[in-house]
């Protein structure tokens, strides 16, 4: 989940339509680490909770994990060139990085339709959980989509629709 705070410096620094190539993480609850099972070849959907409502903000495909620190040494120009255009939002600690090949545009008009929060279901070694604090359609609290969660697959079928159909719409 991103912060309301994050989206409005997006917003405001002309980020919305650019195509997601990166994506930082950190040890804080409004920055959670990437390393907590992201790994190459999975889809990251960021989401934001704005005014009761889930938004997806885009789609982007894992290319590597990388190392805040050591980034730069890392990545090759190309790559690193879209890192330094998206330095904006790694405002905080940030202690790593995923970039990976461009994905959906940001956008942060792209509302959940209200009956998928209530069908959302992450999977984790310990199970299945819907997401909570889901009353007719709106989020009463955002703390069940705080960090970093895997979708089971029909949930990531439906966030990916989600993004496809407002992508090409």
């Amino acid at each position: 989940m991103w912060t309301n705070d994050l989206c409005k410096v997006l917003a405001r620094e002309g980020y919305a339509g650019e195509r997601l190539t990166v994506m930082f993480g950190g040890p804080h609850q409004s920055l959670p680490s990437l390393r907590a099972g992201v790994r190459p070849g999975d889809v990251i959907h960021p989401v934001r909770v704005f005014r009761r409502r889930m938004w997806v903000l885009g789609a982007m495909e894992v290319g590597r994990v990388l190392d805040h620190d050591t980034v730069g040494e890392e990545l090759p120009m190309e790559d690193h060139l879209r890192l330094i255009r998206w330095k904006p939002p790694k405002a905080g600690c940030v202690s790593e990085v995923v970039v990976g090949p461009p994905g959906s545009p940001l956008t942060f008009e792209r509302p959940v339709p209200p009956g998928l929060p209530a069908r959302l279901t992450y999977r984790s070694r310990r199970g299945e959980r819907q997401v909570k604090h889901v009353v007719d359609g709106e989020l009463r609290s955002a703390v069940s989509v705080h960090g970093i969660y895997r979708p089971a697959p029909e949930s990531a079928a439906e966030l990916k629709e989600l993004v496809r159909e407002s992508h090409t719409a």
